[in-house]
């Protein structure tokens, strides 16, 4: 494969308020929408290579697969992506995405991150929604996968809602990035697999000027768009060729916004 690097940079002008508190320099590594399964040796092998690329990364801070981690909600799957992903030299996250869990199949959200934490003692997170603190950064992890009724479409329920205000609020002096599978401004058009009635959630980000970017997956196409003042960043499925990654690089400056840098890094699948 020819080996590609696309860069994007976003330069946010704005001028930090004088009570924002500073962050350092945070680097990070998105996966997205990677849909292993036993019954797919590909999948086996992307995921697997693609950790040994990682690995070789430097100054990582963690790693965060945002959704369709597994492309069936069944728990000898998950059993096995958690154990390939433990072999990360770096914490790592997971968020919901539409294919990750199905109530009445055996594998609901509780089922998941239980399942998560039995075969990785490490694994901090318990709720469904959570917050990860690093270098002065918030990062919160935002659920907007239905459970009882899977479908491609995003939903994110008005208790979701609540605590992303609340912590928002709490945060308020903090530069605030959250992930999550579905995005709320779509790269592109695509009627099943939008999200539903995301008034409510645009407009309590309207209510906060902390937050500086929501990173996202789903829709298996790279794109970026600057909102608001929310920089939305979407990641290709590293399922499909050309199998990317996407390293999401903030560099900070006293008094000033950060500067978001993010790079795809193929993995080239052997």
């Amino acid at each position: 494969m020819k080996r590609v690097l696309i860069y994007t940079i976003i330069i946010f002008t704005i001028i930090i308020t004088g009570n924002m508190s500073f962050a350092k320099d945070i680097k990070f590594i998105q996966v997205t929408d990677t849909h292993y399964a036993l019954n797919n040796e590909y999948s086996q092998k992307v995921l697997s290579q693609a950790v040994e690329k990682i690995n070789k990364e430097k100054d990582v801070a963690f790693v965060i697969f945002t959704g369709d981690n597994i492309n069936r909600p069944r728990q000898e799957d998950l059993v096995s992506f958690v154990r390939e992903i433990n072999k990360l030299d770096v914490p790592y996250y997971l968020a919901f995405g539409d294919h990750d869990v199905y109530k009445n199949g055996g594998l609901s959200k509780i089922n998941y991150i239980e399942t998560v934490k039995d075969n990785n003692f490490l694994y901090k997170p318990k709720d469904i929604n959570y917050v990860i603190k690093k270098n002065g950064f918030i990062f919160l992890v935002v659920d907007g996968a239905k459970e009882v009724i899977p479908g491609a479409i995003g939903y994110y329920k008005d208790s979701t809602i609540e605590w992303v205000d609340q912590q928002l609020t709490k945060y308020k002096k903090k530069p605030v990035i959250i992930l999550q599978h579905f995005p709320l401004v779509a790269p592109k058009d695509h009627n099943t697999h939008k999200v539903y009635k995301p008034e409510k959630y645009l407009e309590v980000l309207e209510k906060h000027n902390n937050v500086i970017a929501i990173v996202s997956g789903h829709y298996h196409i790279n794109g970026e768009k600057m909102e608001n003042g929310i920089y939305h960043i979407s990641t290709p499925s590293i399922l499909a060729e050309p199998n990317y990654y996407k390293v999401i690089d903030i560099v900070t400056t006293p008094k000033f916004s950060p500067m978001i840098y993010t790079e795809l890094k193929p993995v080239d699948v052997k």
